[in-house]
């Protein structure tokens, strides 16, 4: 249902709220100092999170942003180059972390649907360390935000993996929702992590909890993340405050699946009062608009839905994003489809 305010915001499932459960274990959350490993409640949710992808150990972050940059800061030195998507948000959307702190630049290919080919593995390979600089890291994304919440399909993402392990690269998978590809293909969590060296999910989107990811991997590298983590100014004291409400959305991630009926709901009513516009048929909780599709572009839609109290945003320019989440519902879906049909007349 929209906010207390009235607003049903679509922007992203980060502005999720903590639900009343999260909020009665937040305050009642047994603490003590993480930076000397001593808060029960950061550390029980860190053994839970590296069992739920398989991994040996995990370290809790403020965010998925810290969580991915730690994973290029252990894998990488300067000068080297991480492989990824041409909209991958390891590269876009996080302010030139890497090349900032860790001295990595990217090689990028295209990526339809988050997508990296063998082919384009091996190409990238070809002069990497001799000619070129050296390819030292090869990122996934699942799902893939910017190409609209896609799943990757796990045959080409095995047999990428296994050109990059032959090139001697190492793997990190940024998995902010990867919870939301373990619902929608039906492929348990640990399955779709098992290929990479690290992992980063996030606890604050889909899984609505207020602050928080984890990056898991082995041990020696979980042991470094966490001295590297107090390098970038995110070690943390009493944090088990933040970890208990991760701890209840951890345990609560096949709710997703009601997101994602959402969204498809919300794309078939988009899509038969403006014709053409939704890009996609959404794979998890992203409805992605075409802006040059809209009459008069994209802007009077977007105003049209601020005024009936609806919000929405840009993924990439011109395209707007529509995210589905435990705070919105099919009464707000029914509230863009009216703006939607007022706009198609």
């Amino acid at each position: 249902m929209a906010f207390p305010d009235g607003v049903a915001d679509f922007r992203s499932d980060t502005v999720t709220r903590p639900t009343p459960e999260m909020r009665r274990a937040m305050a009642e959350a047994e603490v003590g100092d993480d930076s000397y490993g001593e808060d029960p409640t950061v550390n029980a949710l860190q053994e839970e999170s590296a069992a739920a992808v398989g991994k040996e150990a995990a370290v809790f972050v403020p965010s998925g942003t810290m969580g991915n940059q730690l994973a290029v800061n252990l894998q990488t030195r300067p000068g080297d180059e991480v492989l990824c998507t041409e909209w991958a948000h390891v590269r876009n959307y996080e302010r030139g972390a890497a090349g900032a702190l860790s001295g990595a630049a990217f090689r990028t290919v295209p990526g339809p649907g988050g997508v990296i080919t063998p082919e384009e593995v091996a190409a990238a390979l070809e002069w990497s360390g001799t000619r070129l600089p050296r390819v030292a890291l090869l990122v996934w994304e699942n799902t893939h935000n910017a190409a609209g919440g896609t799943v990757l399909p796990p045959d080409i993402t095995a047999a990428a993996t296994a050109v990059a392990r032959e090139g001697g690269l190492a793997v990190h998978l940024d998995g902010a929702r990867l919870f939301n590809a373990a619902v929608a293909s039906g492929t348990p969590p640990a399955a779709l992590a098992a290929e990479a060296d690290t992992v980063m999910f996030c606890f604050s989107k889909g899984l609505g909890s207020p602050v928080g990811s984890v990056l898991c991997g082995s041990a020696e590298l979980v042991a470094a993340a966490r001295e590297t983590r107090r390098r970038f100014g995110g070690n943390m004291r009493q944090a088990g405050v933040l970890a208990a409400a991760a701890r209840w959305a951890l345990r609560d991630w096949e709710r997703l699946a009601d997101d994602h009926a959402l969204a498809g709901a919300l794309a078939a009513a988009l899509e038969a009062r403006l014709p053409g516009t939704v890009m996609a048929v959404p794979e998890t909780n992203m409805v992605q608009v075409a802006g040059e599709r809209l009459p008069g572009g994209p802007e009077p839609f977007r105003a049209a839905l601020a005024a009936a109290g609806v919000r929405v945003g840009y993924i990439r320019p011109g395209v707007l994003r529509f995210v589905t989440h435990r705070d919105v519902d099919a009464g707000d879906v029914a509230r863009v489809a009216a703006v939607a049909g007022a706009l198609g007349r």
